[in-house]
């Protein structure tokens, strides 16, 4: 008797990344074991989407399609190579236009893509229509997803077997052209029993033949139980990674699994340990002054407590790292819980699991709901689709009243294609306006990843990868200011300074033509002025209000991006802004005054 063939996708590059460094991870270093992997005879590649997407343009100076071409060159025209993407987000910070949907599907076929993984974390099929007909219409094969995870202790209502019966049922009834199916679990919390039950459910109930897989991960301990049982059930595919990149927030080693499967009935993408051995060793050493993160290593059991996904979590205690609050990461993962409860019961994966964790941070640093997370208040109010239980009452009270925002009930791509904002005709007008060349790649990379697209495009990007070597260096004091932009006065002139690496090239430029007098940088509050300060670090996204402009209480003076959020901030109480303390792009620490009230 045969051996049943189990297809095995390696998510190295792209979930591995994603999982371990936050997607920083530079092409030119990585190449030579991608061409060690195609030796060891894999065939089936997860090679971007995602976060790895909007990574390159954000850390990197890296250029996503131009990575795509090089890897389709090194694994030949035969290779299955596999994107992920996010229901109408695609890969983009928001959700997505009917043109920017379409645009997508054509500009990863074109630059190398075979499959697209398309889900959507709130399990909302109407989400799923439009793009997976893209997906299909521009000749990719499209794999469509029910996302999985278990609920925190004490919650109900959804996440069982009978809800994604529920979930598939309405995919299959939906008419989405599909050409396989995997069930996602993100945050690695699902159970075994329930993994089996599913995966035997799903078996049922679609039409004989259709390609089935599971895709976990090892952040809760569990993922190899899960594999087993998914492979017990009948799946046909399972999703793994090569060392060091495996384990941990990333899938299950490969070696891993040939060895929980040696004397079983099954073949793992007919790999041979002596040849993978080999291809995680040139990993290894393409790897090896790359800084990994501890956190990346380690499974740990409170996650189900808390379903943080091993993609979201390795990029957000990165980002705390940057902006030196990653003490408080304990807090912010235990303040989830109430999060999760309370939004829905969204699946907790990109964007919903940032979601979550950008309104827990917001609940340890200003107050249990004091403020609301853009992503998460748009989320209970029904912008991005209908939860799978109704989001707290109250919390939907708060949300409306801090954004601004009615609930709603609309189609999310009815709500899109009215936003005039997320045309193309706006981002070709927008590249047009900063002298870009208007191509379509161009205009997906601004659409997708906005103003930092646009610095990318610019030749402005920052390059911010954590490499050993370059952290020695930094303690032993021979690099400087870190690369960015700082506002600095000279003179009582105020000056943007951007700061390429090692200082090798800083640019200076005049603010504005602004002169401010000298001992007003940066201003400070006297008599009856108050000093607005920045209560996350971050940096400077947009100017709202100008010195010497009347404002009210609660009016946006200047609005930061930090942690992936936009955070305004707001008058404390009605007067003139005296002074603007910084600059667009500056980088602001917690506490700094970046404004004066008087």
């Amino acid at each position: 008797m045969s051996k049943k063939y189990i297809d095995v996708m390696d998510t190295t590059f792209r979930d591995g990344f994603q999982s371990v460094f936050g997607g920083r991870v530079l092409m030119d270093d990585f190449f030579p074991a991608v061409e060690a992997a195609k030796r060891a005879g894999i065939n089936h590649f997860e090679f971007g989407g995602g976060a790895r997407f909007q990574s390159l343009y954000f850390y990197l100076r890296e250029d996503a399609f131009e990575m795509m071409d090089k890897f389709r060159k090194i694994v030949g025209p035969d290779a299955n190579l596999q994107t992920l993407a996010r229901g109408v987000n695609t890969v983009m910070l928001d959700t997505g236009s009917k043109e920017l949907i379409d645009l997508h599907a054509k500009m990863f076929k074109k630059h190398g893509t075979t499959t697209i993984r398309n889900f959507d974390a709130l399990n909302d099929v109407e989400n799923l229509k439009y793009s997976g007909e893209r997906i299909s219409h521009h000749g990719l094969k499209h794999e469509v997803v029910v996302t999985m995870m278990d609920l925190p202790p004490g919650c109900h209502g959804a996440h069982t077997t009978e809800f994604y019966e529920k979930t598939l049922r309405e995919i299959l009834d939906s008419g989405i052209p599909y050409d396989s199916i995997c069930f996602k679990d993100a945050s690695g919390t699902s159970n075994p029993q329930k993994v089996f039950d599913t995966i035997k459910m799903a078996r049922k109930l679609i039409p004989e033949g259709t390609h089935l897989r599971l895709h976990t991960h090892e952040t809760a301990g569990v993922s190899v139980s899960a594999y087993m049982a998914a492979l017990e059930a009948g799946v046909d595919g399972i999703d793994m990674a090569a060392a060091p990149v495996s384990g941990g927030t990333s899938q299950p080693d490969i070696l891993t699994m040939l060895h929980a499967t040696k004397g079983m009935d099954y073949d793992l993408g007919g790999l041979e340990i002596g040849k993978i051995l080999t291809y995680e060793k040139e990993l290894q050493r393409c790897l090896a002054d790359y800084f990994m993160p501890p956190e990346a290593t380690m499974v740990s059991p409170i996650i189900p407590f808390s379903p943080m996904p091993g993609g979201a979590l390795t990029a957000n205690t990165q980002m705390m790292r940057d902006n030196n609050i990653l003490d408080k990461f304990p807090e912010v993962i235990a303040a989830m819980t109430e999060v999760v409860e309370k939004g829905g019961y969204g699946t907790s994966v990109t964007p919903v699991s940032q979601f979550y964790f950008q309104q827990a941070l917001n609940n340890v640093m200003q107050g249990p709901w004091k403020a609301i997370a853009p992503g998460y208040g748009k989320m209970v109010l029904g912008y991005f689709g209908k939860t799978p239980v109704a989001p707290d009452p109250e919390v939907v009270k708060i949300a409306s009243e801090k954004l601004g925002l009615e609930p709603t009930t609309q189609k999310v791509l009815d709500l899109t294609d009215a936003d005039e904002s997320k045309s193309l005709a706006t981002w070709i007008k927008k590249l047009k306006e900063e002298d870009i060349e208007i191509t379509e790649e161009n205009i997906f990379i601004a659409a997708a990843c906005q103003e930092k697209g646009i610095q990318f495009l610019k030749g402005k990007g920052e390059l911010n990868v954590r490499k050993i070597s370059e952290m020695k260096k930094d303690c032993k004091g021979s690099s400087s200011m870190g690369s960015g932009n700082y506002t600095v006065v000279v003179d009582g002139q105020k000056f943007s300074v951007q700061v390429a690496e090692g200082d090798a090239n800083i640019e200076v430029t005049a603010v504005d033509g602004e002169s401010i007098a000298p001992v007003e940088a940066p201003a400070k509050a006297t008599g009856n002025e108050v000093s607005i300060k920045a209560l996350l670090p971050g940096n400077v996204w947009k100017l709202v209000a100008t010195p010497g402009q009347s404002v009210n209480e609660g009016d946006v003076i200047l609005i930061l991006e930090s942690m992936k959020m936009e955070i305004d901030v707001v008058a404390p109480r009605g007067g003139v802004v005296k002074s603007i303390n910084v600059a667009t792009n500056d980088k602001v620490v917690e506490g700094q005054v970046v404004a004066v009230l008087g």
